[in-house]
């Protein structure tokens, strides 16, 4: 068989889920070459898959990456008849490293300069700081103690604390787009996505909370 060399246009990567942003890429977002809604945050101390390293882990910092499209991780720039990228001028520099024949390069970078909330929000008053309180508020690492003695005990006091901390995450979704006038797009990116979904998926069953 002959060895690849080239990009084949299968778009395959791109079906695996869009990319991670990195401080090189922080012009891109800042011109509105790709817009916040179109991003979602992946939060400190949530658990994810490392594309590299084939593993589910806490993430150590915020890592910022395009959304898929509904209901799959397909990055939602990928043409599916074409299989071209709407954003191919301005894609990130992790779509430019990676060659899916030979991965070093995106190695390379991966963990490297991650670009977060904090590089783009923290001069735009007030709304940083919101961001920084629910961080505070719905902390991972928190939320994983608290559950964690829940499964041991009947934990009636940690229950409470994680249903309020739901609670919580809920509501300022609710409030910043009904009363703070951010478009409903932005909350995956300022906030994360919401607990109600991340959790069942770190084995946390918020239904029987």
């Amino acid at each position: 068989m002959e060895k690849q060399t080239a990009c084949r246009q299968c778009g395959t990567c791109c079906r695996k889920g869009g990319p991670s942003f990195h401080l090189e890429d922080r012009a891109i977002i800042d011109e509105g070459r790709i817009q916040a809604k179109d991003l979602f945050t992946i939060r400190q101390g949530e658990l994810a898959h490392e594309n590299v390293q084939g593993r589910i882990s806490p993430v150590k910092t915020d890592i910022i990456k395009i959304k898929g499209k509904k209901g799959i991780w397909e990055c939602i720039f990928l043409d599916e008849k074409t299989n071209r990228c709407a954003i191919y001028a301005d894609r990130p520099v992790e779509c430019r490293a990676l060659r899916c024949w030979d991965t070093r390069k995106l190695e390379a970078i991966y963990n490297r300069t991650r670009l977060t909330r904090k590089d783009l929000l923290q001069n735009v008053a007030g709304l940083w700081e919101l961001v920084e309180d629910h961080q505070r508020r719905c902390d991972y690492r928190t939320i994983l103690c608290l559950a964690g003695k829940t499964s041991q005990t009947p934990g009636i006091v940690e229950r409470k604390k994680l249903i309020e901390i739901i609670g919580f995450d809920t509501q300022i979704r609710i409030l910043t787009t009904q009363q703070g006038g951010i478009q409903m797009g932005l909350t995956e990116f300022l906030f994360g996505r919401p607990l109600t979904v991340t959790l069942p998926l770190m084995g946390i069953p918020v239904k029987s909370l």
